[in-house]
């Protein structure tokens, strides 16, 4: 019967591998067929991308606590690049591309290629992820077919200032133009609760997977609070957010900062009607939110595009929300969506 053939068949195969198998472990040879049903690359990028964000959040904590930032202006004062936006995104960028060398890999810091310090590279990688299953929608992802958007030292103007709460490290995954994956690292997360605590954390997710390493909340049903910059406000972000008819304002630094806010209650949307935000300020928070059933777009309610050959910035501003995403999108005055085009 075709059940039966199938059934031996099926035993025929596994006979065979697992001599196949005995065979290679007596002369310390590792098949190929072994190989391939290891972690997917998506899963190993991911856990790599988890224990490089930690090792650039320990970049950034030594260069504050060494006390010579070296602080540059890029295009205007508000505008700025440390020492440690510097050496965090080598350390990331390099240490990536000596692991999955077909990458795509876009930083944010303009800077000459030189050769990185062996300190610098992270070459480990965080094994409780690859115990995770890979969603089947990316188990057949190319390394190739992969953009990573990497910000460095999200939050820069907050660091120099010593708003170090608002600092994260972002490193996004994007394919076919969607952000997918994504890391986020806190390097200054509990700075504030004592010598003996624990700080830092980094939180990481995948869509049709979830998203970990932080504890969900949502604002109390029926308050509105906005979340916007601090730094890099103007007379659209004040009105857009204005007509939001909030409860309550914060204006903080970092775009990683403020989808954390979201996920963890502290506020119900992030509002920032203005050119400024660029790819990979959102790549990496978008997925994280997403992840968690929230939404991410432009103020027109477009999606963004990752694609390597997309422009850097978001020039018509963002607009995310954990929860009740309409509500925020059809206060955006129309004033305000002419203002800014996609």
């Amino acid at each position: 019967a075709k059940a039966r053939y199938w059934t031996r068949r099926g035993t025929w195969i596994y006979d065979n591998a697992l001599l196949l198998l005995l065979k290679c472990l007596w002369s310390n040879v590792v098949p190929e067929f072994i190989m391939a049903s290891g972690n997917t690359v998506l899963m190993r990028l991911v856990a790599s991308a988890y224990s490089i964000a930690q090792k650039a959040g320990m970049i950034v904590r030594r260069v504050i606590a060494e006390g010579d930032l070296g602080i540059v202006e890029k295009t205007c004062a508000t505008d700025l690049q440390t020492k440690a936006d510097r050496l965090a995104q080598m350390s990331i960028c390099s240490s990536l591309a000596r692991k999955f060398p077909k990458l795509t890999i876009i930083g944010e810091e303009d800077l000459p290629s030189e050769e990185v310090d062996q300190e610098l590279i992270e070459d480990s990688q965080w094994e409780e992820i690859l115990k995770q299953p890979c969603p089947s929608q990316y188990s057949s992802i190319k390394e190739e077919d992969l953009v990573v958007w990497v910000d460095p030292l999200d939050g820069t103007k907050e660091y120099t200032e010593g708003l170090l709460d608002n600092v994260t490290v972002l490193i996004g995954i994007a394919y076919e133009g969607k952000a997918i994956a994504g890391v986020i690292n806190q390097p200054y997360y509990n700075y504030e609760a004592g010598p003996d605590a624990v700080l830092g954390r980094t939180i990481w997710g995948v869509l049709g997977l979830g998203a970990f390493g932080f504890q969900l909340k949502e604002v109390p049903a029926g308050k509105h609070i906005i979340t916007t910059t601090r730094s890099h406000s103007n007379k659209l972000v004040t009105d857009c957010v204005t007509a939001m008819n909030p409860d309550a304002v914060l204006r903080v630094g970092g775009a990683g900062n403020k989808i954390i806010q979201l996920i963890e209650g502290k506020a119900s949307a992030y509002v920032f009607a203005s050119p400024g935000c660029k790819k990979w300020d959102t790549c990496a928070p978008e997925v994280i939110l997403h992840a968690v059933g929230g939404k991410l777009t432009d103020i027109h309610g477009n999606v963004l595009q990752y694609h390597k050959d997309v422009k850097h910035m978001n020039s018509a501003g963002v607009l995310a929300t954990l929860r009740n995403y309409d509500y925020y999108a059809s206060r955006v005055p129309e004033s305000i969506k002419n203002a800014l085009v996609p």
